[in-house]
């Protein structure tokens, strides 16, 4: 029940105005999102390298208006990179389709990240494309896998596959006989029970299975979990079969589970940083507290608290 509320919220646009326009709004967010420009997110960048652990810079927002607006998303995205590299820092880039105008025109979108996609290529580093609710996601899989088919971008770009859609297996086959890396999450959108599991124990069957087929393909994936059932499962698994810990890495959210994320570098397991930045935050911070409701206690005890 309340993961469907918080998804609910996560759609009111009375709400989000409200909480991106206020003060206490940016108090409550701060734990999960790395501020509102690029110089903060590249100050948290630094601080999370600093402990061993790479990043995914995602500039938050999405459902642009306008070609320009989808323009100007885009810019900052090449400027991410320019700094990234400036700063010697280890991190790349995330984005979301309809950030890049991908509901006004998809091949205005198709042509934005592709040149996102050069850009990174050129300076050794990748572009992950983000998956949104499932109306987007067989066109999502068809962008990627067009762009990473183009020459010089092979390697240079990457999808998401949420573990709670039900074609999600064969997605995965499909990505890995092109040599496409994929980050493997649940999942953090409201789906109905045909297209999605609705148990969370057939979520974790269908991740557990999922994340085999990645471990195995030889292929440098993304093990997207806060579940530390998952986690011990992934790393028995590539233990089993022998798989090095440099044959993949498990991605974890900026602000959750920091002790985790600290444990498993110390163990010798990669880690990566999804930080996200922006003034555009209320829809993500509404989902990541549907992904973990434990999480809004512990917001409200911290807001209590200062």
């Amino acid at each position: 029940m309340l993961r469907a509320a918080f998804i609910a919220l996560s759609e009111n646009r009375s709400l989000r105005h409200l909480a991106e326009s206020s003060s206490i709004g940016h108090r409550v967010s701060g734990r999960f999102v790395a501020g509102t420009t690029i110089e903060e997110a590249l100050k948290a960048t630094q601080e999370t390298n600093a402990h061993g652990m790479s990043v995914s810079l995602d500039n938050l927002g999405e459902n642009v208006t306008s070609p320009d607006e989808a323009r100007e998303s885009a810019q900052l995205y090449h400027e991410l990179l320019d700094r990234i590299e400036e700063r010697g820092l280890n991190a790349n880039v995330s984005l979301k389709l309809t950030h890049m105008g991908f509901d006004i025109d998809q091949q205005l979108a198709v042509g934005i990240v592709q040149r996102l996609v050069q850009h990174a290529y050129e300076k050794h580093n990748f572009v992950r494309v983000d998956m949104e609710g499932s109306t987007y996601t067989q066109r999502t899989l068809d962008l990627v896998q067009e762009i990473h088919s183009r020459d010089g971008n092979r390697g240079a770009v990457g999808a998401v596959i949420q573990a709670y859609l039900r074609r999600s297996e064969a997605d995965v086959q499909e990505l890995i006989s092109q040599g496409i890396r994929i980050r493997l999450c649940k999942g953090a959108y409201k789906e109905p029970p045909e297209i999605a599991f609705p148990e969370k124990s057939d979520v974790d069957a269908n991740y557990l299975k999922l994340m085999k087929l990645l471990l195995k393909s030889g292929i440098y994936h993304g093990i997207a979990t806060h579940d530390e059932k998952m986690i011990k499962a992934t790393i028995a698994f590539a233990r089993a079969e022998k798989i090095s810990a440099s044959a993949f890495e498990f991605q974890m959210l900026y602000g959750i589970r920091r002790d985790l994320q600290r444990e498993l570098v110390k163990q010798g397991w990669r880690m990566r940083v999804y930080i996200p930045f922006g003034t555009e935050w209320y829809p993500y911070f509404m989902r990541r507290l549907a992904e973990r409701p434990a999480n809004a206690l512990f917001v409200a005890r911290n807001l209590l608290r200062s």
